[in-house]
Formats: structure tokens, C-alpha cells, sequence
């Protein structure tokens, strides 16, 4: 399969969100085009977005009418970030009010989005990942992505980078790779709105995860290496790749390991396959979370799925494409 029909197959109707995306994000067509109008105005109608759709309730919420994270992965949270990854915009009334609905349900004490609990103090992981669908569904202007942006700023590490466990109003205590959520916030952020102080924390951010090499943390873990989505907001290479080369560091020196490694996994076609569901590993005998869940099975996740694990996924090759098409 030459590259021209790995295009091709991105293309094909039966999911216009893919084609909306590779139009726009891939082959540069502009909002005006109109092949990119006809695959836009129909992502709410046919598809992966029209499926969470359908199982969306009148009120705004997926499941129950709870916290926005519970139950994992198919409760409002989730299918809202998938959404945001498929092109999906507040243009949709479902998805500006559930959007209103995610927002009202969960404020931080300084005015922006992203609190979990009843005290207004954000997690990283949830805030970072709300700010950033919130950008793509088109809140980029709303104060309160603003104020939600300045709350990632205000709680990253003096150093650069983010814990996934802070629960404070205060920097970070630690950094590690799995929180990316607040840098990849930024990396879909236009960048003639960020502040300098947001530039400074971007800066020391991208420093943290290309010091690092994208990979280089503790011990190896594997689910690092394969590739997922959605991703919720677990870490992994291609995720790592897709950040940095959007915030303009496709030609550092230190992403080469990263990079490698994605060709590596291309298929003799010309795609990648998806690699696995999250949440990965969950069932690794004697891990803390197995042990966990088989005492609580009740509240077991259940994988939020689009693609077949071991098949070619279009949104895994449409990712590595860009990403290889920003790194030259």
C-alpha cells in the first residue's frame, strides 16, 4: 500500500471524522473547501462521533448523572475527550451543552474547569486533558479555558513538567512523563494567545520530556511503547511525539529514539496497528490495581473501544503521519 493509498483508505467516507482530519490536519485543505465542509457536517451523522452520540443521555451525561470521570472509560469525560480527538466541535448543540454541563460540574476555585471533588482544586491529569478539548471543541476565547490554562502554569513543577498526583494549588512537588496532559493542553493552545509566563512553562516543560527522550524514566515499561487510542490520559511514545513536534521541536536531536522507534513499528503497508485498550496491563498478575480490581469488580473499567488491537488504526496512522510530516 504506497503512501498515496494509505491517503486513500484515511479518507474513505465510512468515518468522516478521520477524512475531516486528514484533509484539514494532513493535506492542509482549508475550512472553506468543500470536500472539508461536506466530512465536517457529517461527524455528528455517521460515524464514531455519531455512535457516543446515540448512547448519550437528553440531559448532557453518558451512563449516570455523576462525577464526570465515573464510571471509566464511558462516562461523559471520556467520551467528550474522544470526541475532541475526532474533530468534533461546540458547533454540535450535543456537544456544547454537555460541554457547559462538564464545565458547571466541575469549577476551580480561581474561575477555571477541571476540579474533581467538591474543593475546587484541579488534578492534573483531568484539568490538562479538559483544557485541551475544550481548545478543539472551540473554547480557545472562553475565560474559563483561559483561567484553567493559568491553573496548569500555577501548578507545574519550578523546573518544568507536572505530577500526575498534585493535588494542591501549589507547584508541583515532583515531575514524571505520564503527566502530559497540561503541556499537550498547550500544544493545541494557539500560540498567539499564550502569556510569558505560559511560554516560560511550555519551554521548561518541553525541555523535561526531551531531556528525557520521551522514554527514558525509572524502569522500562512497556506499555510505553505501544500505541493506543483513545488515550485517556495515559502516556506513550506517539503521544509524546505528536506534543513536541506540534509545539516545533520535530528536528531536536533528542526526539531520534522516539521517532526511530515509530518507524519501526510501521507495517510493510504503510500503516501502524493499534497496539492495545486502555487501560493497559490492568491485568498483570500481582500488580496493585489487579489486586484491586478483583476485590471491587464492580467498579472494573470498561474500555472505551473504536478499533481492533493488532489491526491497522487509522487514528494511530493518522497521528504518526503528522508526526512525521512535521519532523521533515
Amino acid at each position: 500500500m504506497p503512501g498515496q493509498r494509505v491517503i486513500e483508505w484515511l479518507l474513505e467516507p465510512e468515518q468522516p471524522s478521520v477524512r475531516y482530519l486528514t484533509l484539514t490536519q494532513l493535506l492542509g485543505r482549508k475550512a472553506s473547501d468543500p470536500d472539508v465542509r461536506e466530512a465536517k457536517a457529517r461527524i455528528p451523522r455517521e460515524g464514531w462521533v455519531a455512535d457516543m452520540l446515540a448512547k448519550r443521555d437528553p440531559g448532557g451525561w453518558w451512563v449516570r448523572n455523576g462525577a464526570p470521570m465515573w464510571p471509566k472509560y464511558q462516562s461523559m469525560n471520556w467520551n467528550l475527550l474522544a470526541m475532541a480527538d475526532l474533530g468534533a466541535s461546540r458547533s454540535i448543540p450535543e456537544v456544547a451543552a454537555s460541554s457547559e454541563l462538564w464545565m458547571a460540574k466541575t469549577p476551580l476555585k480561581n474561575g477555571g474547569v477541571g476540579a474533581l471533588g467538591n474543593q475546587g482544586i484541579g488534578h492534573l491529569c483531568f484539568t490538562g486533558n479538559m483544557a485541551r478539548a475544550l481548545v478543539k471543541f472551540g473554547y480557545a476565547d472562553d475565560p474559563r479555558t483561559r483561567k484553567t490554562l493559568e491553573w496548569l502554569v500555577q501548578t507545574s513543577h519550578p523546573q518544568g513538567g507536572w505530577s500526575c498526583w498534585n493535588f494542591t494549588d501549589g507547584p508541583s512537588k515532583s515531575r514524571n512523563l505520564d503527566s502530559w496532559e497540561g503541556l499537550a493542553a498547550f500544544a493545541a493552545y494557539p500560540r498567539s494567545k499564550w502569556s510569558p509566563t505560559m511560554k516560560a512553562c511550555v519551554e521548561r516543560a518541553s525541555e523535561f520530556f526531551l531531556d528525557h527522550e520521551l522514554h527514558r524514566q525509572g524502569d522500562r515499561y512497556p506499555p510505553w511503547y505501544r500505541f493506543h487510542w483513545p488515550t485517556h490520559y495515559y502516556y506513550d511514545i506517539l503521544v509524546g511525539l505528536d506534543m513536541l513536534t506540534a509545539l516545533g521541536y520535530a528536528s531536536d536531536r533528542r526526539l531520534a529514539f522516539a521517532l526511530d522507534h515509530l518507524k519501526r513499528k510501521q507495517r510493510s503497508d504503510g500503516r501502524w496497528n493499534l497496539a492495545a485498550h486502555h487501560p493497559d496491563w490492568l491485568d498483570r498478575a500481582g500488580t496493585t490495581s489487579a489486586r484491586w480490581y478483583a476485590g471491587h469488580p464492580n467498579e472494573r473499567p470498561m474500555s472505551m473501544t473504536f478499533e481492533r488491537v493488532g489491526r491497522p488504526s487509522k487514528m494511530i496512522t493518522l497521528t504518526a503521519l503528522k508526526v512525521l510530516d512535521r519532523a521533515g
